[in-house]
């Protein structure tokens, strides 16, 4: 009989020691494993040591822990172990942009991103027909005041722990999340925004930048934090633009740049291929 091996994702976190890498690739081949792919980064700022590594073994899941385990408590690792190319369970915030929804949802049902979307979050109801057309739950909460803010968080972590939730994307959600809310979801909630230098904030930010000759067109996806916008960043893109560009020109080339940059940041983070060092990010991609 032929053994099928189990494709696994290991990502580690611990004090940069000598040994680790050795150690680690030790119980790979402990188990019959094979590494198929390895990225290590040791952080001169916080003498943290980074890897992530695959693996094809003959040992299934649990195995594959119990082998590792000296090694964990060895070098005292934070580390997860999962499945290489899992669905990751996603709930979606949304309010009435269509366009970084409608672009996770596509590539999610193409097969392009790693993703379970078991639920749509929104406080308007404008993109329920698109939720039905991808045949995904949706639920529409107003978010007129504080009762109806606080109504709404509360029915974003009883969903997390309905549906087991391991990240929430707001995908253009346009409200502000409660420093409790982001606590709770710390380091496992994205966002994405628009980046312009000079900043535009309030209505029509691309009349903004119209009106002020704007050469580039940024977005960012990060991690939510309590402070606003500035969590820390997992993708950019800048597109570049000129004169010749209309508002609406450039607010297709903004909405453009913002699906790129969050598609890319989910799906780095959907792989396992974003780990948290201090306030920045390590992305092995």
């Amino acid at each position: 009989m032929t053994t099928q091996n189990h494709h696994l994702v290991l990502t580690l976190v611990c004090e940069d020691r000598p040994g680790i890498v050795h150690a680690v690739t030790g119980a790979v081949v402990a188990t019959g494993g094979n590494i198929t792919e390895s990225q290590q980064f040791a952080s001169a700022s916080t003498d943290r040591f980074y890897m992530r590594i695959q693996v094809d073994t003959p040992a299934a899941q649990e195995q594959f822990e119990q082998e590792l385990q000296p090694v964990i408590d060895r070098y005292d690792i934070e580390h997860t172990l999962d499945v290489a190319g899992r669905p990751l369970r996603t709930l979606i915030l949304a309010s009435t942009a269509k366009h970084c929804v409608n672009d996770l949802l596509f590539q999610t049902d193409a097969g392009n991103l790693p993703l379970e979307v078991p639920l749509i979050l929104a406080n308007h109801d404008t993109l329920a027909p698109l939720a039905g057309f991808y045949e995904v739950p949706f639920e529409h909460l107003p978010v007129k005041g504080p009762e109806q803010k606080a109504a709404f968080e509360a029915r974003v972590l009883q969903a997390v722990d309905e549906h087991d939730v391991e990240l929430v994307v707001l995908a253009r959600y346009m409200q502000i999340l409660s420093p409790e809310l982001c606590e709770a979801l710390a380091g496992r909630c994205i966002n994405i925004h628009h980046s312009f230098l000079p900043g535009f904030k309030g209505a029509n930010p691309y009349r903004q930048a119209h009106t002020r000759g704007v050469k580039q067109i940024g977005a960012t996806a990060h991690f939510v934090t309590s402070d606003l916008d500035e969590g820390p960043i997992i993708e950019q893109n800048v597109t570049r633009v000129d004169h010749t560009r209309s508002p609406a020109e450039l607010m297709a080339i903004g909405q453009d740049t913002e699906c790129r940059t969050l598609r890319q940041a989910v799906g780095w983070y959907a792989q396992s291929r974003v780990l948290l060092d201090g306030a920045r990010t390590v992305i092995f991609r």
